[in-house]
């Protein structure tokens, strides 16, 4: 089989689309035969070593973290899923490997695949719904009536935030580039800000839940748009946020995390026809190491890229 793969931390130039052996799942672990995986900045930001002290030094590493596709083999203590069963989520943290025709997968990080879902659909939502819903659900404890303010409401994690927060039946501002005003109304932004022209803190709405998605605000930008009691979701963690998050209750610095009753909620979600992110392009594997540099470079996307493995 093949999979993109590096030899070395580093920039774009390490990786390689390359034969490998995919291992036996081990306890508590799927093997998946890939259909489709989403590209992720976490994907090069792994690649790049700006996460060694967890991934470690073993190499080949392989590159991805968001797929779709069918369990071929599943590990001792596996209840979830047997042989066939349709999945999508994310690998595994430490190994990745999802832009490849095979990965493993833990139990806990996949989840059935509804038939009313597509594969390519499916597998755009692990990072960026887990994402989302760590910090609506898991840390605000978003409820009906509430108003959230989400910075980069056009953003993968954006617009699913957007969607969940609609699905939970809050009220939603947000922000993003002046080109995605239209696309973030649909989804059901009350009142959307150009993020280059705009001085949020002059906006005069105060919110219970602000969701930096585009990992741009400062932390006193994102408490100053809070109700007294509202909470601040930081995606852009340090070390000196999460102490300053023992001290103020309404900091809450996010870190994906995901688990098994988040992934059966989102695969709910999205059977409702409550959750969908757009794609903007898909290539298959043999072209996936050209998109992800020009990802990497900056080039945007409205919407998400997927790479096809048949």
């Amino acid at each position: 089989m093949k999979r993109i793969q590096y030899h070395r931390y580093g920039g774009p130039e390490v990786m390689r689309l390359e034969d490998f052996d995919l291992a036996a799942p081990a306890v508590g672990e799927v093997a998946v035969k890939v259909r489709f995986a989403a590209v992720n900045p976490i994907d090069w930001k792994l690649r790049a070593g700006q996460m060694k002290i967890v991934t470690g030094k073993t190499f080949p590493r392989g590159m991805g973290m968001d797929l779709a596709g069918t369990v071929t083999a599943i590990g001792a203590g596996v209840t979830r899923f047997t042989v066939g069963d349709a999945v999508f989520g994310l690998a595994r943290f430490k190994e990745t490997g999802a832009l490849g025709q095979a990965v493993l997968a833990k139990e806990s990080a996949l989840a059935r695949k509804p038939d009313a879902v597509s594969f390519e659909d499916a597998a755009c939502l692990g990072t960026p719904g887990a994402t989302a819903w760590n910090g609506l659900v898991d840390r605000a404890r978003l409820t009906a009536g509430q108003s959230v303010f989400i910075n980069g409401c056009a953003g993968a994690v954006g617009e699913a935030a957007v969607q969940i927060a609609r699905a939970r039946g809050a009220r939603i501002w947000g922000s993003c580039s002046a080109d995605d005003l239209d696309r973030a109304r649909r989804l059901g932004v009350e009142q959307a800000f150009d993020y280059r022209t705009t001085d949020l803190s002059r906006i005069g709405q105060r919110f219970d839940v602000v969701y930096d998605t585009a990992a741009t605000m400062t932390t006193s930008q994102g408490l100053g748009l809070l109700r007294k009691d509202g909470v601040y979701l930081d995606l852009n963690p340090s070390p000196g946020k999460f102490i300053g998050a023992l001290f103020n209750r309404r900091l809450k610095p996010i870190v994906c995390t995901p688990r098994a009753e988040i992934l059966d909620a989102l695969a709910l979600t999205a059977q409702a026809g409550n959750l969908r992110l757009p794609i903007a392009q898909t290539v298959p594997l043999s072209e996936a190491i050209a998109l992800i540099t020009a990802l990497e470079a900056g080039r945007k996307l409205r919407g998400k890229g997927l790479v096809a493995m048949d």
